[in-house]
């Protein structure tokens, strides 16, 4: 039977793009595919342009008006977005600053929506009457207060748990935009859904300790396989994807100090693909910056190792299922590895300080691990049906 569905969120999901962003696309290729209606409600106006072209999901929201398959800004809201668009031109360490100093902040872990986008969000949902509504983290769970949506049912999308975020970069020194997020802050938003989601299974008891009378289940993105068919390794050649968020420039430059050096003259390379290359300014030599890439898979098909260097950080780093189900092992700190299903053949070897990185590298590199591992890793873990379950059964029934 077709059911109708609302997404609430602040950016179009777009596959290929951010983890989160991914895994909200997922779930809307995965809702239509099943032949459901689904709405996407953008709170605010974060588009590339004042016209966009965006063909997954109709779209609508207080701030932009869709036509076909375009979404356009209002007028008020185009000069936000032509000074995102510039701002995206420059290199993007400056990109990085300009948008530190605007914020007053390191970090931005969201933007709470307003009221006036909130209040147009719970008239649309209250005419609309979806089987369920889905909402995209704490930074748009307002609208689940709201009396016209009492009984609705809701699914919140935590993607990580932000309070614990924020302090991990509040102690290494970071000035990090909400200024204040403590678990009580976190736990009254996620306390308006009926459903919650957690990336990872540790992060669904935190969720669950922080709102025991809500449903919380764990959901990640299906990593589908793609084996690397006919491609070849490169020898010595290692692949980092990442934007220019935080957690990876801090990785990386912990990386290039601490590793890089052990590597050097060890016919070593390292392609970074993503933002996170142009926003480190300069790299070392043997580091390839290829910004952002059309089609990953060459990348990764021609690499013969991934590295995941990260710090600090939360959540589930989807990265490195995208390592996985390209056919690549991965080394990794201990902190990039939270929250992965355990089994004793996973693609990935743990290493917590420089010098058992640099030989936890040079080890695979020199007997690469069969990419049958990676691939049998995510289908047993991260197929299609696994991945959401869970969530099908929380939106079945409506409460409309």
């Amino acid at each position: 039977m077709t059911q109708r569905y609302v997404f609430v969120t602040d950016e179009l999901p777009r596959l290929g793009a951010a983890g989160h962003l991914a895994l909200n696309a997922a779930i809307l290729r995965w809702l239509r595919e099943l032949g459901h209606e689904v709405v996407v409600l953008l709170v605010g106006a974060r588009l590339a342009a004042p016209v966009e072209r965006y063909g997954l999901a109709p779209v609508a929201g207080p701030r932009i008006r869709a036509l076909g398959d375009r979404v356009a800004v209002l007028p008020g809201s185009a000069a936000g977005v032509i000074a995102r668009g510039l701002a995206r031109r420059l290199p993007a360490g400056l990109a990085a600053r300009l948008r530190g100093a605007r914020h007053q902040a390191d970090a931005v872990l969201g933007s709470f929506a307003s009221p006036e986008d909130i209040a147009w969000c719970v008239d649309y949902i209250a005419t609309y009457r979806p089987d369920a509504v889905l909402v995209d983290t704490i930074f748009r769970a307002g609208l689940l207060h709201a009396p016209e949506l009492r009984g609705v049912n809701s699914v919140l999308i935590a993607h990580d748990v932000f309070h614990r975020r924020h302090a991990a970069l509040v102690a290494a020194g970071y000035r990090v935009r909400p200024a204040v997020l403590s678990r009580a802050d976190e736990a009254a938003w996620l306390c308006g859904a009926r459903y919650i989601t957690a990336i990872q299974p540790e992060e669904a008891r935190l969720l669950q300790a922080m709102c025991p009378m809500q449903h919380v289940f764990t959901m990640v993105a299906p990593a589908l396989p793609c084996p690397p068919a006919g491609a070849e390794r490169i020898a010595g050649r290692l692949v980092f994807i990442g934007s220019a968020n935080l957690p990876n420039l801090d990785g990386l430059r912990w990386f290039f100090r601490e590793v890089w050096p052990l590597l050097a003259g060890r016919g070593v390379t390292l392609d970074l693909a993503g933002d996170c290359g142009a926003a480190l300014g300069q790299v070392p030599l043997g580091v390839f910056r290829l910004g952002r890439v059309a089609e990953l898979a060459p990348v990764l098909h021609r690499a013969a190792l991934a590295v995941a260097p990260l710090q600090v950080g939360s959540g589930l780093k989807i990265k490195l299922l995208d390592y996985a189900r390209h056919g690549l092992f991965t080394v990794a700190t201990p902190v990039s590895l939270e929250g992965f299903a355990p089994d004793p053949a996973a693609p990935f070897g743990a290493a917590a300080d420089a010098n058992g990185f640099t030989e936890a590298v040079l080890r695979h590199l020199e007997n690469p691990p069969d990419a049958r591992m990676a691939l049998d890793y995510v289908t047993r873990h991260y197929g299609l049906e696994t991945s959401f379950a869970a969530l099908g059964k929380a939106i079945s029934a409506s409460s409309f």
